[in-house]
Order: C-alpha cells, then sequence, then structure tokens
C-alpha cells in the first residue's frame, strides 16, 4: 500500500504555547503525532507538509487595518463589507482601500467561508514561530534520511492581499498569482496514494480547510482514502462547531477518524 502523510501547519505558533497564535492541545498533538510518525516511519511513502507563511503586513493582520483615529484592531476582530463601506475599518495604506473592501464583498459572497478574522500576527517567514515544532520536525527529519526521501513542504499565505487556511487554495485566490489559485499538482501526487493520514492544526480552520478543498476536488471514490488522527489536531477555542461541522462533512464523504495509538499497530 502507498501511504501518505499529509501534516497541516504544524508550526510553533500554533503548537507551542508560547505561540503567537496557540491552539489548546497542539502541543500534546504534535508530540503524540511524533511518536506516531516514529512508529509507523518505514511504511510512510510521502510526507507532505503545510506552512502558514506570512508577512506581517497581511490582510489578516492588526497592521493591515485601521480605524478613524489610526487605531489598529484587536486580534479576533471580525471585519465584514458593512464595517469598510461606513469607515468602521479602513485599509491602513490608502492604495490598498479599494481592494480591501473588494476582498472583503467577495469573501462574503461565498458560502461557506469564515468572515474575515483579524488574527494576532502569526507564522511570519523566518519567524521562530513559523519553524515546525522540534519533536514533529524531528520525525519528518528523522524519516528523510532513514527513508532517504524529499519532504513535500507545501507553503501558503505569502500573498498579503488573501486569506489562505486550505493548503490547495486561498479564500479568495488572485488571479495574478498561481500560488493562490488551485493546487492540481498537490491533488493529483495525493490521488496517486492509496491511504492519506492527516493531521495538524487547527481542527476548525487550516486542516479543515484544507481537507475539505481536498474532498471537493477528489470525489469521494478518492476522499475514502483519507484517514483523519483524531488525537493529533485541536480546534481553535470559540470554534469548536465549525471543527463539529468538518468533522459530520468528512464523514458523509467516508473520511475515517482513528486514534493515532489504536491505528496501525
Amino acid at each position: 500500500m502507498k501511504l501518505h502523510l499529509l501534516i497541516i501547519d504544524p508550526q510553533n505558533d500554533f503548537c507551542d504555547p508560547k505561540g503567537a497564535l496557540f491552539v489548546p492541545g497542539a502541543d500534546q498533538d504534535m508530540k503524540i503525532l511524533a511518536e506516531f510518525m516514529n512508529r509507523v516511519s518505514a511504511k510512510i511513502d510521502d510526507i507532505h507538509v503545510t506552512m502558514d507563511s506570512h508577512q506581517d503586513f497581511d490582510i489578516a493582520h492588526p497592521i493591515y487595518w485601521k480605524d478613524s483615529s489610526g487605531n489598529n484592531p484587536q486580534p479576533f476582530t471580525i471585519i465584514t463589507a458593512t464595517d469598510v463601506k461606513s469607515g468602521k475599518w479602513r485599509a491602513s495604506s490608502v492604495s490598498e482601500q479599494s481592494w480591501a473592501l473588494e476582498y472583503v464583498e467577495k469573501l462574503e459572497a461565498q458560502s461557506n467561508k469564515f468572515p474575515l478574522c483579524v488574527w494576532p500576527t502569526h507564522c511570519v517567514i523566518g519567524s521562530n514561530g513559523f519553524g515546525i515544532f522540534p519533536a514533529v520536525l524531528e520525525s519528518m527529519r528523522k524519516w528523510a534520511v532513514e527513508e532517504v526521501a524529499v519532504l513535500d513542504i507545501v507553503t501558503k499565505g505569502s500573498n498579503y492581499k488573501t486569506e489562505h487556511y486550505g493548503g490547495l487554495m486561498a479564500e479568495v485566490p488572485d488571479q495574478n498569482d498561481p500560488g493562490t489559485q488551485l493546487n492540481t499538482a498537490l491533488i493529483q501526487t495525493l490521488q496517486s496514494a492509496d491511504m492519506i493520514v492527516c493531521a495538524g492544526e487547527a481542527l476548525s480552520h487550516c486542516l479543515a480547510t484544507t481537507l475539505t478543498q481536498v474532498i471537493d476536488n477528489f470525489g469521494d471514490e478518492n476522499a475514502k482514502k483519507l484517514v483523519i488522527l483524531e488525537d493529533c489536531s485541536s480546534p481553535v477555542p470559540g470554534f469548536e462547531k465549525a471543527a463539529d461541522d468538518f468533522i459530520n462533512y468528512a464523514k458523509s464523504h467516508g473520511v475515517r477518524f482513528e486514534k493515532s495509538t489504536h491505528f496501525m499497530v
């Protein structure tokens, strides 16, 4: 059997308790994932790792926005098209104002999308928070050395104009940036696997969005190849319903949920 491992955003800002956007439980998730990887290492044919890769100036970071007094929004502020039209929030750069409104309008025109949320500045390229959680990094590198293999690192989020929760496509693709559009190469690579074991953060956001994108572009027969390690992912607090909705959606398409400690033993 050709086994692929898909790890979503196992980065310090999400997984270290001192991280900028720590997901409670993610540190333990990643330690459990590392143990699973070490146990089944010889059976893994390919490892794909998505990584949030942001600039400080990003449409979902505080410095992109300001109010009429010049203040940046607090983390977890929701910004709507109505807010931008009314002047409650505007882009910090005058040259961005037109896009700021266009973006939230395009986002709101799509069903099943999160509203624009201003997150704490996180996963800035080159920062410690951008790095991979040590236990997982050690297991990944161990696999690469022992199997004489290359890790597939999939970056997302470096285009500051759009949010990029999912590893396959941005929330609002930029027609001038192929990196925000559907990653057909990754889909084709995953389709070649017989089983795709999935883990990572957060269950409510980036893991949910990535795997929803996979399911939507896979077809149900391929979706049945997906196995999610339920003890290796946690939701962002306050978004538990989004995680539950994803779980129900995935199960309806034949995706399996397993505990890493009981799977492939």
